[in-house]
């Protein structure tokens, strides 16, 4: 298995949620307790928002480079970016360490053409839907993107940052929010790209009858593929039956609830 190098606090809350579903995928791949070897660097968000809002992207690329560094000095054999946002510097990043960088919009539209989709909306940060970095590389796998209007961008953009990255799930925003997907619709996107990793904590599969294509679950399940090289040379050793997976079942002192 390969070590995942991953940048996250960016925000902590949808970071929280890659450590979630990276060891989640990996249990179902392998079974036991099999869990994933993986590096994070978890980054203070508020001096990075800062800088993203303040356009000075100069200054983000030395940091992340820089993270990017120690990650890999560490042991890290890929490396992942917990942001839709921060990937406008991947190009950066990539020429400055020597292991791979997972481009989270690459792993989206490969899942998205796999659907044979053709055109989608996109929703994120204010930089994601108005910012060539993003749209660019998925329009270089061949699809069309539609974003909302100037108004619903800034609605969405404040959401992100002012709720979801404090943790707050409101449901006026869900409700706002599908009403901006329907309109993406009715203009003919066949499906909707959550382009920033907390509007999942927000709006899940289950909330609208539109599909959904969640950038955070498809990254951090792509990343399991490359640790397990499932993108290379093979499939994941299924290592079932390996002594030290039979392991004996230790009683808990008191009935536990999580």
């Amino acid at each position: 298995m390969k070590v995942i190098g991953l940048i996250g606090g960016v925000s902590w809350e949808s970071s929280a949620e890659y450590y979630r579903v990276i060891n989640q995928e990996v249990k179902n791949k392998l079974g036991a307790v099999h869990s994933a070897e993986l590096l994070m660097f978890s980054l203070d968000f508020q001096p990075v928002a800062q800088l993203e809002h303040a356009e000075r992207w100069d200054e983000l690329a030395i940091l992340l480079r820089d993270v990017a560094k120690r990650l890999e000095g560490a042991g890290a054999n890929l490396l992942l970016i917990a942001s839709n946002t921060l990937h406008k510097l991947a190009d950066e990043i990539q020429d400055g360490i020597g292991i791979p960088l997972l481009h989270i919009a690459d792993a989206a539209a490969e899942e998205i053409t796999k659907a044979d989709i053709a055109s989608v909306g996109l929703l994120g940060t204010r930089f994601v839907m108005e910012q060539d970095f993003y749209m660019q590389r998925l329009s270089a796998h061949g699809l069309k993107v539609l974003v909302p209007d100037k108004g619903s961008r800034e609605y969405i953009h404040k959401v992100i940052y002012t709720e979801l990255s404090l943790g707050q799930v409101l449901d006026t925003s869900r409700t706002k929010l599908l009403d901006i997907m329907k309109k993406l619709t009715d203009s003919g996107a066949e499906a909707v790209v959550l382009g920033n990793t907390e509007l999942p904590l927000l709006i899940q599969a289950g909330d609208t009858p539109v599909l959904l294509f969640d950038t955070m679950a498809i990254h951090a399940k792509k990343a399991v593929s490359w640790a397990l090289e499932e993108s290379g040379t093979g499939r994941p050793r299924r290592d079932r039956n390996r002594p030290y997976e039979k392991l004996p079942i230790i009683p808990y002192a008191r009935h536990h609830k999580r």
